[in-house]
């Protein structure tokens, strides 16, 4: 058995039975051994922002991390954004990241690079094996890593020799560690100031946004007032039916301070202090006010569910029926407004749908008018490295084993990753993708604004997408995926509809 087999068959028997590939000369053994050694769905990607975006959502949905296979340290830094936004979700990833043979790196041939200081900003752990029978053990470590409570991402460097040399071993699938508990005291602080009677935020994150974990978060809200609200950016918020009606911290900095106005005392449950995305003159980074008390009930890697059963219990909280939204609302007509798209989506997502998230600011105020809608789960952006829509949506649509995805989609950010259209069309994936086609990056021209500043012609060429213009629907057609225009809420519903009706990818160029 040779040093890749062993691979293969250790990331097999430890659980990761798909690779988001996008190989190259050094990993042709890895290649060939996927080939010998059955078991393991292998997904193309043409681009590796596309692989490593992909592993992002697969692991959102599926719970578990699947492998990404990069060609050498460039490989290796093409993905790095979409490594970024995975580590900022806390996603598991297991790379693979091919490398020259251990004899032929001193002869610093064009591909050597530092792949291990390139991997080590995004992932928690990091190793390259240097001997074929070191390999599997050294797969299982990555795989553990991965698994590790909230989710890593962990990088395995593979010179080639240590792929084709024999000797390999297949490494025993390694325990992961139980996710920790809270703190008894940490629960008993949190309820101590929740009897208080002051005006106590409890801010949620991470699992503490999954549907079980709110049950709880509700008892607690009905039976003491407090509020509820989910950070900004967030990898999975299971939303809808039956769900909690959560808004999230806004983006714009007024817009955040306003909503956490009033607050003496914030709880947070799996989630960071609400902050800036970016600084700007004279505003604070801060959104909490002055004055008010932070408390933590669980740290990123805690069990929040746990923590917050704990909390009602101490709290003495009965069971509560979750607030309800209203009826489902009727898909609406006529003119566009992210009033209406929020209102489409709600009206026509089938249950069960994965939402994706990339609209950037046509979206901001999508949740409200989708709490009445049938049970799904929305995935956001947690990094801001542009770009992560299509391939998390083509991770997704996998990750979730057949559910409908619809991808809400800005055009610039698309632009990063539109190869990912392709993956799509050749794994027959159901994803819808909606596509905002305002020709500018409308984000930063408010950006611009916020720093004091306003766009003159120059600055407006910069943000300007229309000359010429990106032809989407030919775009997608080239990648294999059907797509079609919509400038009124009519025609986006009844192509959402048709869509929806269709095993395989649509793209809706959705003209604002």
């Amino acid at each position: 058995m040779n040093g890749a087999e062993s691979l293969v068959k250790t990331l097999l028997g430890s659980g990761v039975d798909v690779c988001f590939a996008n190989p190259g000369t050094s990993e042709m053994h890895f290649v060939a051994a996927l080939d010998r050694v059955p078991g393991m769905r292998c997904v193309l990607g043409l681009q590796e922002n596309v692989v490593t975006g992909a592993a992002d959502g697969y692991w959102r949905m599926a719970d578990k991390p699947a492998a990404t296979l990069l060609h050498c340290g460039p490989g290796l830094a093409n993905g790095l954004a979409g490594l970024h936004d995975a580590r900022r979700a806390r996603s598991g990833v297991v790379n693979v990241v091919g490398d020259q043979a251990v004899y032929h790196r001193p002869f610093d041939a064009p591909l050597t690079a530092d792949a291990e200081g390139w991997a080590r900003g995004v992932s928690a752990f990091v190793r390259t094996s240097s001997r074929a029978e070191d390999v599997g053990a050294d797969a299982a470590m990555a795989v553990q890593a991965a698994r590790t409570s909230p989710g890593q991402v962990a990088t395995l460097i593979l010179p080639s020799d240590s792929s084709w040399n024999e000797g390999g071993v297949v490494g025993a699938a390694l325990t992961v560690p139980a996710v920790p508990q809270a703190d008894p005291h940490q629960v008993e602080q949190a309820a101590r100031v929740l009897r208080s009677g002051k005006n106590v935020l409890l801010l949620l994150g991470g699992l503490a946004l999954r549907e079980a974990a709110q049950v709880q978060a509700n008892r607690i809200a009905a039976a003491t007032g407090c509020r509820l609200l989910a950070e900004g950016s967030n990898a999975r918020i299971q939303r809808g039916q039956g769900r909690l009606m959560l808004d999230r911290v806004p983006y714009v900095n007024e817009q955040a301070v306003a909503a956490l106005k009033g607050v003496e005392h914030l709880v947070l449950v799996n989630a960071k202090e609400p902050i800036g995305f970016f600084g700007y003159p004279g505003k604070p980074s801060r959104f909490w006010p002055p004055g008010c008390e932070l408390h933590l009930l669980t740290r990123l890697d805690q069990d929040a569910e746990g923590a917050l059963r704990a909390l009602a219990d101490a709290l003495g909280a009965p069971k509560a029926a979750m607030p309800n939204p209203g009826p489902r609302p009727q898909a609406p007509r006529g003119a566009l407004s992210p009033e209406g798209l929020a209102r489409t989506v709600a009206a026509l997502m089938p249950e069960n749908s994965v939402i994706v998230d990339e609209s950037v600011t046509y979206g901001r105020g999508f949740f409200p008018e989708t709490y009445a809608a049938p049970a799904h789960d929305w995935l956001q952006n947690c990094g801001g490295a542009i770009g992560y829509g299509p391939p998390v949506a083509v991770g997704a649509a996998i990750g979730a084993g057949g559910r409908r995805v619809v991808a809400l989609q800005a055009d610039g950010s698309a632009m990063y990753t539109p190869q990912a259209l392709w993956t799509q069309a050749r794994e027959k994936l159901p994803v819808t993708t909606v596509l905002l086609s305002n020709r500018k990056y409308q984000i930063l021209i408010g950006e611009y604004q916020n720093v004091g500043a306003n766009p003159g012609r120059t600055a407006m060429d910069m943000l300007d997408l229309g000359n010429p213009d990106i032809g989407w629907v030919q775009l997608a057609n080239s990648m294999g995926v059907e797509a079609a225009q919509a400038s009124t809420l009519d025609q986006l519903g009844d192509l959402m509809a048709q869509s929806f009706a269709r095993p395989g990818p649509f793209l809706i160029e959705l003209m604002i």
